[in-house]
Formats: structure tokens, C-alpha cells, sequence
């Protein structure tokens, strides 16, 4: 899959063209030394800041679809040329937000998805996001909580 700044449909004003945003053609944009995305980092929930890579969006996206469309969604040529277009458009949205690079909360990231599979029409994908994003915000939650076998495990003397 090539993914570029930029497709046709998110062109626009402000929007480079698809031309510009490649390093050449074929070149494909997840790598991590792409330097077009060297200026760009992500915050990750824990605080760490890592390299911004195209390809983790597109595996994202790609495990939305599969969750609607089954194991044979990611063989679909389709689905693989959706991702791609779908790619590009949040990595525009976020370069565009930030044209001098810096620094990206995954929850922005996740946000831009989110708005590229609506605005795509992959509603029932976008769903499928959104419900795997809270079941993990839930799952991350339930973790900062002590158990109720680790609150037991404290032992109160009452008498001092």
C-alpha cells in the first residue's frame, strides 16, 4: 500500500497536492525513515512520545474493517485501496494541523480516524472503531482500579 500526504478527494485549498507530498512515486510512506514525517511525533497515553508512522493508522483501519467485514475483508482489494485513501486523508488532516511538524496526542490521531471512516461513508466501520476505542478506555480504566482481592489484602486494626 502507498500512502501519500494527500488524495484527490482531500484535496482542496490548503491541501498539497498528491505530487508534492510524495518523495517518489512507490515510495511507501510507513516506514519509519520517511523524511517527510521525521518533524512529526506522537504522545502516547503513558507520555512517551514515539515517530509518527502512516502504517500504524492504516493497520488500525484495517482491523476496523476486518471487525465488520470478517477475515475476508482484509484480502479485499477494496478494502486494502479504501485504507490507503482513508490513510491519506488523516495523515493530510494531522500535517495540515501541524504544517511545521511537532508533536501528535494519539487521541488526535484516533479522532481524525474516526471523522476519515464517517466522511468516507464506512459508518458501520466507524462504529466498529468508536466501540473497540471505549472497550479499551473501559479495559485502561479498569486497570488504574485495584481489584477488590488487592483491597481485601489490607488489614485494618480497629483496636489501634
Amino acid at each position: 500500500m502507498h500512502i501519500a500526504a494527500a488524495t484527490p478527494a482531500a484535496s482542496g485549498p490548503g491541501a498539497p497536492p498528491r505530487e508534492a507530498a510524495a518523495q517518489e512515486a512507490g515510495a511507501p510512506v510507513g516506514s519509519e525513515i520517511d523524511p517527510r514525517f521525521a518533524d512529526y511525533k506522537v504522545i502516547r497515553r503513558n507520555g512517551s512520545v514515539v515517530g509518527f508512522e502512516p502504517m500504524k493508522i492504516s493497520i488500525a483501519m484495517t482491523k476496523a474493517f476486518l471487525a465488520v467485514n470478517g477475515g475476508q475483508g482484509a484480502a479485499s482489494a477494496r478494502v486494502r485501496d479504501e485504507v490507503g485513501k482513508l490513510t491519506d486523508v488523516v495523515v493530510a488532516a494531522l500535517m495540515k494541523r501541524k504544517p511545521e511538524g511537532g508533536a501528535i496526542h494519539i487521541e488526535e490521531i484516533q479522532d481524525q480516524v474516526e471523522l476519515a471512516l464517517m466522511r468516507g461513508g464506512e459508518h458501520e466501520v466507524a462504529r466498529a472503531y468508536v466501540l473497540y476505542r471505549e472497550k479499551r478506555a473501559q479495559e485502561r480504566a479498569a486497570q488504574k482500579q485495584p481489584s477488590p482481592a488487592q483491597e481485601s489484602a489490607v488489614v485494618r486494626n480497629p483496636g489501634h
